[in-house]
């Protein structure tokens, strides 16, 4: 099967720009290609999925088993053609500074795709070489297939840069690209602008500039000839996203510029459950769908969209009727702030939510947790069992200015500042927190949710 990895030195070097101009050249060539992305970012699996045209996929050595990763990468790829992974953060940064645990170096190694290191060249010369020589010798177990440098000034510029890493080094130089602002991602507090913002200029245009750099700039013949080592033919079959566990379930699921952040195989887990995924928009519709029985609120910007959110009444009332007819709900990060009582921007304004929970949310100007964490069910919730353990990522900039009486389901520990407390609000058939859980850390909370949107059938039922 034919694959690669797209990492880069450090964060910032152009590692989504180069994997998506990738992508979209093999997708020009009639190829399917299947894009993921090492880490739990959800921002550039939604560019990757709107630049391929086939689902992105999220891979990580800390949150997910080696089994899993493997999984993930081996049903995805079914159907495809060629598999292009991007890294997150440098090559080698993980969990801690002592090992390669949760990089995307360890990632390459575990699923065996030779990696394509994207450096920034801006500013530099022959010292580019000692860099590629330092990535050749800092592991030696790696499959370094080859460089591409990134923000080079000129032609002649390019030939200093390849005359330096030829002389000294043995990695290949599998092409460049010079400052390129048209197709530069805007960025803000999170991170890269969603995929559905940036598509609004047209998604074809998108992927006829980005596939014309990387015919122009690449050696994609070199680049396709990559292979990943784990072949999909290690896989029996891929799995049965159709399969039903007694009749199915519709789960309603936000779906627009305000709701976006979700792992694709945490929809997928919840389908091999009998779940019916149902899409919809707070933004736009004036009404949740029909003969829901659960909701997953995702993460997402929901602070930039609050004016629209909170004029949208009929749409939190619905949901706040919802909540109170004992249907479970499940609500990660934005979607936390959406079933709070209300949410105060970064300009001071302050708008009315859904009113689910005792919460008032508040906008900060820095980040207020990030990194993995562990989290540890301190008693029988919506996901699992009391003593249940799983892990997830935490990344807002937001915190609870008030709380009224709520109890709570977990307790998280923050694996980058070890600072451990109490979080998962719950109230009822409703539980939110701010970390977002990857389902595949633990098979039982896709299990417990879908079970708890059962039971809660059943319930109504007996009472009508």
């Amino acid at each position: 099967m034919r694959g690669l990895l797209v990492s880069g030195a450090a964060s910032g070097v152009g590692k989504t720009t180069v994997a998506l101009a990738i992508m979209a050249a093999i997708r020009r060539r009639g190829l399917i290609v299947q894009p993921y992305k090492c880490g739990p970012d959800f921002l550039d699996t939604g560019h990757h999925t709107r630049i391929s045209g086939r689902v992105s996929r999220n891979l990580d050595t800390w949150m997910l088993s080696a089994e899993a990763n493997e999984s993930v990468l081996q049903s995805a790829a079914v159907g495809a053609d060629v598999q292009v992974a991007e890294g997150m953060m440098g090559l080698f940064d993980g969990k801690s500074g002592s090992s390669e645990a949760g990089s995307s170096a360890e990632i390459a190694k575990l699923l065996k795709l030779p990696v394509v290191l994207v450096l920034d060249a801006a500013k530099t010369a022959r010292s580019i070489a000692a860099v590629v020589l330092g990535f050749e010798m800092f592991d030696p177990e790696l499959r370094l297939a080859g460089v591409i440098l990134n923000r080079v000034a000129s032609e002649s510029h390019y030939e200093m840069l390849r005359a330096a890493i030829e002389l000294s080094c043995k990695t290949k130089i599998l092409g460049w690209l010079p400052r390129e602002p048209a197709i530069a991602i805007p960025e803000r507090h999170l991170g890269l602008q969603g995929a559905a913002e940036a598509a609004q200029g047209g998604e074809d245009t998108d992927i006829d500039a980005l596939a014309g750099l990387a015919e122009k700039y690449f050696d994609l013949d070199a680049l396709l000839g990559l292979e990943c080592g784990l072949g999909i033919t290690e896989v029996a079959s891929a799995p049965d996203r159709g399969t039903s566990h007694g009749d199915t379930v519709r789960v309603g699921v936000p779906s627009d510029h305000a709701f976006s952040f979700y792992y694709e195989d945490n929809l997928d887990l919840l389908r091999e459950r009998g779940v019916e995924i149902v899409h919809f928009s707070p933004l736009h519709d004036i009404a949740l769908p029909p003969d829901l029985d659960g909701l997953y609120f995702g993460g997402g910007y929901p602070e930039l969209h609050a004016k629209q959110l909170s004029g949208n009444r009929q749409m939190l009332n619905d949901v706040r009727a919802f909540a109170a007819s004992g249907k479970p709900v499940y609500a990660e990060c934005g979607g936390m702030l959406y079933l709070a009582e209300s949410l105060k921007t970064a300009d001071g304004s302050n708008y009315t939510m859904a009113g689910v929970l005792p919460l008032s949310m508040q906008m900060t100007d820095k980040l207020v947790q990030f990194g993995y964490v562990i989290v540890e069910f301190t008693e029988d919730c919506l996901l699992g069992l009391a003593g249940t353990v799983v892990r997830g990522h935490s990344f807002h900039y937001s915190r609870v200015s008030s709380q009224g009486e709520v109890a709570t389901s977990y307790r998280v520990r923050y694996s980058m500042s070890g600072r451990e407390e109490m979080e998962g609000f719950r109230r009822r058939n409703v539980l939110a927190s701010y970390i977002h859980l990857h389902f595949r850390t633990n098979s039982t909370i896709a299990e417990s949710f879908v079970a708890a949107i059962r039971q809660a059938q059943v319930a109504r039922a007996v009472t009508a």
